[in-house]
């Protein structure tokens, strides 16, 4: 059974149309790819996941759940779509750590945050925060910084704080796990590390949808790959057939850029 099923979504920024009609699925353990030129629509998609962008059309099933139907104004309350967004974890292209706060604080805020909420939080405050921290720094240490605990976000590279972004966006256990370009504002010896830390999660079976144009990458990682040009899904499957041996005329033209750059 799927875990995640968006059927029909459309997005458009004033009459610029970027999603037309996007069909895509993912079942529980998988990890799913979107490959495709800059300006196909694949972060928008991504952002749309996440109602980070409210989608004009279609709807995003999650667990069978239907999380969003354009045509239902109940599931497009503001409140909801607050917690809609708990089944997602998303991890941008920029980090967006808190400079202020440390690695660990990074990690545990939002959990802290809506530990607040808790009825039970009051009467079990001290044992609650301390279970908090902990399970932030077994983060951490998942993701190879058990020892940056206390290091501030401009104390460490980028790599090492997109582990703590990686490891923030794990925090509050999500569905599943959405990346944004993961690597594209790391240097080249510092993209190995996180693509690292990405393939360890596929191989525990962590839900994922990633954007990237690391194509080796995603044909090493992914169960199946999307690849989109100009808002629409021009083909997909498992990557030995997207990129090993494509189908459709764009999807070969993108690839051979690709492996010319």
């Amino acid at each position: 059974m799927a875990i995640l099923e968006m059927h029909n979504i459309y997005k458009s920024f004033g009459s610029t149309e970027v999603l037309k009609g996007i069909d895509l699925s993912l079942n529980k353990g998988e990890v799913m790819t979107i490959i495709g030129s800059s300006g196909s629509g694949k972060t928008t998609l991504l952002r749309c996941l996440n109602f980070l962008e409210i989608p004009d059309s279609g709807k995003i099933i999650v667990g069978g759940d239907v999380l969003f139907d354009a045509d239902d104004p109940n599931t497009q309350r503001e409140s909801e779509i607050r917690k809609k967004r708990l089944h997602f974890g998303l991890v941008f292209q920029s980090f967006n750590l808190f400079p202020q706060y440390t690695a660990l604080k990074n990690v545990t805020l939002a959990k802290e945050l809506l530990m607040r909420d808790n009825p039970e939080f009051k009467k079990h405050k001290k044992a609650m925060l301390a279970q908090i921290t902990e399970d932030g720094k077994a983060l951490l240490k998942q993701v190879g910084l058990g020892d940056k605990l206390d290091f501030y976000p401009h104390q460490l590279s980028g790599g090492q704080q997109q582990r703590v972004a990686i490891a923030r966006a794990l925090a509050l256990n999500p569905d599943i796990l959405c990346f944004d370009e993961p690597t594209s504002a790391l240097d080249p010896e510092l993209t190995g590390e996180v693509l690292k830390v990405i393939r360890s999660l596929a191989d525990k079976k962590t839900t994922m949808v990633i954007v990237t144009h690391e194509m080796a990458f995603a044909h090493d990682v992914a169960d199946v790959i999307y690849f989109m040009d100009n808002g629409v899904i021009i083909e997909s499957g498992p990557p030995c057939q997207v990129i090993d041996s494509p189908k459709e005329e764009r999807t070969k033209q993108f690839l051979q850029r690709y492996r010319n750059t």
